[in-house]
């Protein structure tokens, strides 16, 4: 039996926009409840409408909030526990990049990334974790191909999904005598905003990839929702994204540095 069928609210990080919004449209449809938490207010409001105008059943959450933030995160798990809603699929989405080289990064933006990518992350999960061991529930992760090797001039960023992708197998060992799946999603080139955001103003241009790398949000969201229904431990949506992956990890990292160190340079 599929998981999602049995899932009855889904809190959904990141939901303003790209892949966060399209898993909760997808999620949506198999769910009595769903919270979508990103900043921007308005555009969570807009995507409420359009889930409620599809799916009048489902009830719909909002909470516009800085998830750098402790004390915004323990807020919305007491605010949810007090209305009596209990998410039983945690989707942690929100992430944050910085493309350039890391000398000539700006703290704050480093600081930020590394309190969403894995502090917020980390933090959500922790809190709602053990209601899910009483109740059941699943975890989505997003993390990204970047996480299985070390990138120049995206050093932070492929670093904190690196720790995406190790925490979420090593939770779900921890999990499994649960029935908790924990699924991480690694996806290569998605066209969101994700990309402008990481460029540096003024001086970083689009990270460099190919096109024909590149997946559409909707086959990423369908294709992890797919692999969390088979209890999948990690997927890498789209074929030449799974198997780029094959290949990285089976090249051995002295000859990945070398290769690295014929990157185009990107002193911004």
């Amino acid at each position: 039996m599929p998981y999602l069928k049995s899932f009855t609210c889904a809190l959904v990080t990141g939901a303003s926009s790209g892949l966060g919004e399209e898993f909760a449209l997808q999620i949506a449809s198999r769910v009595d409840k769903i919270v979508l938490v990103a900043r921007r207010e308005s555009l969570l409001e807009q995507l409420a409408d359009r889930i409620r105008s599809r799916h009048p059943r489902v009830a719909v959450g909002v909470f516009a909030l800085d998830l750098t933030k402790r004390a915004d995160r323990e807020r919305l798990v007491e605010t949810l526990a007090g209305r009596g809603v209990t998410p039983d699929l945690l989707v942690n989405n929100a992430g944050l990049g910085d493309y350039g080289e890391f000398a000539t990064a700006d703290w704050e933006k480093i600081q930020s990334m590394l309190q969403v990518n894995i502090e917020a992350l980390t933090h959500l999960t922790h809190l709602l974790v053990p209601g899910m061991i009483r109740r059941g529930g699943a975890i989505i992760n997003v993390s990204s191909l970047a996480s299985v090797i070390p990138i120049p001039d995206f050093a932070v960023y492929a670093a904190t999904k690196a720790y995406v992708t190790s925490f979420s197998e090593a939770l779900r060992i921890e999990l499994r005598e649960h029935h908790i799946p924990v699924l991480a999603v690694c996806p290569g080139p998605v066209k969101t905003g994700f990309g402008t955001a990481s460029r540096r103003s003024g001086h970083s241009p689009e990270m460099p990839s190919r096109q024909s790398f590149y997946v559409p949000k909707q086959q990423v969201v369908a294709e992890s929702l797919a692999a969390l229904d088979r209890n999948a431990a990690r997927i890498y949506p789209g074929l030449k994204t799974a198997a780029a992956a094959f290949v990285l990890t089976a090249i051995p990292i002295v000859v990945l540095r070398f290769a690295l160190g014929f990157r185009p340079r990107r002193n911004g």
